[in-house]
């Protein structure tokens, strides 16, 4: 299978690094870590280059994803993939509107032998963690993710146990199956660095997809992969990509871009600082990546609708005559001077 980032007119492509341009900081590495997983990728997904580039952003960057499309556009592979790639742990939690929060995080248990309860930790205590149809548990549930996504930890009868390194979530949903799912509250939503959303593949793609699996099924498969980022790399290229300058007026444009969503008319719930940060830290891992230690307007255009889609709500007018927050976005940003 395959997938596309339904992307909005606004979000250019990721320009090709200037080979006549010398950052002050060592980008080698990273770059090349960011090539060497490109090319795993590659192996079973067939285009859609911009959609895993994303996901490298947000890894960089210590985010979590939210992935949203009909089913059968490879969402959970896509998830599979990035943890195959990482040498690191994974696990993979299919939510279900019987799934109680003690299934996430785990349980204390009473051991005879020492007469004490036991914590046994639940799938959460991993590093990638795959949560496959978010939006079929119920409230009680979610909320079990709420510490464990912003703080890296999980408190369990008064006592707190930290989360591995890395650690990140990438959540999965259907938005056409409506029938026994819950709406995820917008406190956990905002703790989704981006969401991004699948659409079909182009009829180039699905025929690349179809004479790869004439080959072998094996080529559609996890398996195909294999590991080719270390966690000590990965921390190393994080630790790179907070030293992306962003000058001071375009950190006053990403504030102002956040800020122009709680003044919009065809918005009632405009985006948190938190907003603002993943922003931030998205455009300097999107420069970095293109072999630049400074934030250009570009880069944060082409992060700005992922970080903001699923923070914004529409007014019930807006909603009614067909917009689309991403349209909403695209048309503020553009009614923004952008500093040079």
């Amino acid at each position: 299978m395959t997938m596309t980032d339904d992307l909005t007119p606004a979000t250019p492509e990721p320009s090709a690094p200037d080979t006549s341009y010398h950052p002050t900081i060592p980008l080698t590495e990273l770059q090349q870590a960011v090539e060497r997983l490109r090319g795993e990728v590659r192996k079973v997904i067939v285009g859609q280059e911009r959609m895993v580039d994303l996901l490298l952003i947000a890894l960089l960057s210590d985010g979590h994803v939210l992935i949203e499309g009909a089913p059968g556009l490879a969402k959970t592979l896509t998830a599979k993939l990035l943890a195959r790639c990482v040498h690191t742990g994974f696990s993979r939690i299919q939510f279900t509107p019987d799934l109680m929060p003690s299934d996430l995080i785990g349980t204390s248990v009473f051991d005879p032998r020492t007469t004490a309860f036991e914590f046994r930790a639940g799938p959460i205590f991993s590093n990638i963690v795959l949560v496959d149809e978010i939006n079929r548990a119920p409230a009680k549930t979610q909320s079990a993710l709420f510490e464990a996504m912003e703080e890296r930890q999980i408190t369990v009868d008064g006592v707190t146990y930290p989360l591995g390194r890395p650690f990140m979530i990438v959540a999965t949903q259907n938005p056409i199956e409506q029938e026994g799912t819950y709406r995820l509250p917008e406190a956990q939503l905002d703790r989704f660095f981006f969401k991004l959303n699948v659409d079909y593949p182009t009829i180039e793609e699905e025929v690349a997809i179809l004479e790869r699996a004439m080959i072998g099924r094996h080529l559609l498969s996890v398996d195909a992969v294999q590991p080719v980022l270390t966690v000590e790399e990965l921390e190393r290229s994080r630790a790179l990509v907070q030293q992306v300058i962003c000058d001071a007026k375009l950190i006053r444009y990403i504030a102002a871009i956040v800020d122009r969503t709680r003044h919009d008319g065809a918005l009632m719930l405009g985006a948190s600082p938190r907003a603002s940060l993943a922003i931030l830290n998205g455009s300097r891992a999107h420069a970095a990546i293109n072999g630049r230690d400074f934030v250009t307007p570009e880069d944060v255009r082409a992060v700005a609708s992922h970080v903001l889609r699923h923070r914004v709500q529409l007014t019930p007018e807006r909603e009614m005559e067909g917009l689309t927050p991403d349209q909403v976005i695209e048309l503020l940003v553009k009614q923004l001077e952008v500093p040079r």
